[in-house]
């Protein structure tokens, strides 16, 4: 299509990263940038060489030339600053999570809905090749049928801002949770979770919260289960976003270590009544041919993209924006405008993924009672 619109990137720190893909697409006419930090904002402006800039969000908002913008500004101003920019008229990108509260979420719905526009959560782990690789296996039949998941989300936030300090680590656990909700065809309907651990006393002052860790039992409304661990703060383990998925057919393992490729396990017959099955590490393709030749190369790190051949996988030590899944993301939205059809990750789809992590939470204050996540529509 030869359709294009004006896009605006919030917040610099992460969003440098996607200002330089934006600027790449073939649908996006302009791109600006825009950071409290000034310093920041020529820095970005010169390593990408975007002109246009803006000192804050209001003045985005007052440009009537903008059609979208993506928001990576923290975590707490979310909600306000995606029903801002809904309100202002324009399309809304936003990185996760949607809000931080029940209430929160509803708003947002309330702001997409009353603005007509388009609003999507930039949720990274639905874009990763590993994600492609595992949706592919459950479309095409080799998983079978899925019995059981589960998602992990490792890492220590203490050298974040000190917005993260103490925050209830299911509060930010769509990492974990997104794949299985795609991957289930269900929304959650309701969750167990247990709280454990102790941290530092200080932590508990911001939130609320007394736990590093916290483990959820998620209840689908088509039946089915799966699991969801997160940790914040206090826990020594390498940064781990995982995903395992045990299948009738087959089972797919990803994250025992950040850069590990994925584990499949393959029921290959039965041999004098035990089951065979073959077990394998897999370099999983980067599925840049999903994407416009012009953005293709940032699904690799510098200098390890093949233009000659697309699905390079990605080097265990390179596994750059995210796994390779910023491009994808950064298409979805654009297209989603163009296209004038909702994105994948709407706000329903956001909600529920969100509401569930909010409501384990919950669970976890109340030693695992079981909480029901509201349904969005």
């Amino acid at each position: 299509m030869d359709k294009k619109i004006n896009v605006v990137v919030v917040g610099l720190n992460f969003g440098g990263e996607f200002a330089k893909i934006y600027k790449e697409h073939p649908n996006v006419e302009s791109i600006g940038i825009c950071d409290l930090d000034s310093g920041l904002t020529r820095k970005v402006a010169d390593e990408c060489d975007i002109h246009k800039t803006y000192s804050c969000l209001e003045d985005v908002l007052h440009d009537d030339n903008v059609d979208a913008v993506h928001l990576n500004t923290p975590i707490p101003l979310h909600e306000e600053h995606t029903i801002a920019v809904l309100n202002s008229g324009k399309h809304c990108a936003c990185a996760v999570p949607m809000a931080m509260s029940l209430e929160g979420i509803r708003n947002v719905i309330k702001a997409v809905k009353n603005s007509g526009k388009k609003y999507m959560m930039m949720e990274t782990a639905l874009y990763t090749y590993q994600f492609f690789y595992i949706k592919q296996m459950l479309e095409n039949g080799a998983l079978g049928k899925i019995q059981f998941m589960r998602g992990t989300h490792y890492q220590d936030m203490i050298a974040y801002p000190d917005y993260w300090k103490g925050l209830p680590p299911m509060h930010y656990s769509t990492h974990a949770i997104a794949p299985m909700v795609a991957l289930a065809g269900a929304q959650i309907e309701r969750v167990h979770c247990f709280g454990s651990g102790t941290m530092d006393p200080e932590l508990h002052k911001q939130y609320g919260n007394p736990f590093p860790v916290e483990c959820a039992l998620l209840a689908f409304e088509n039946g089915m289960k799966a699991e969801a661990t997160r940790s914040m703060f206090e826990v020594a383990k390498i940064i781990q976003e995982g995903l395992f998925v045990y299948g009738s057919k087959a089972s797919f393992e990803w994250g025992m270590r950040y850069f590990d490729d994925p584990y499949v396990t393959t029921v290959t017959g039965i041999e004098k009544g035990w089951i065979m099955m073959d077990f394998d590490q897999l370099a999983v393709p980067n599925y840049a041919d999903k994407l416009p030749q012009s953005i293709r190369h940032f699904t690799a790190a510098d200098g390890h993209y093949d233009p000659d051949d697309p699905c390079l996988p990605l080097p265990h030590d390179k596994a750059s924006m995210h796994h390779g899944s910023h491009p994808h993301l950064v298409h979805e939205f654009v297209m989603s405008i163009i296209e004038n059809r909702k994105p994948y990750v709407d706000e329903i789809l956001s909600g529920n993924i969100n509401a569930a992590g909010i409501c384990a939470h919950e669970s976890a204050m109340k030693n695992g009672a079981v909480v029901i996540v509201p349904r969005f529509s």
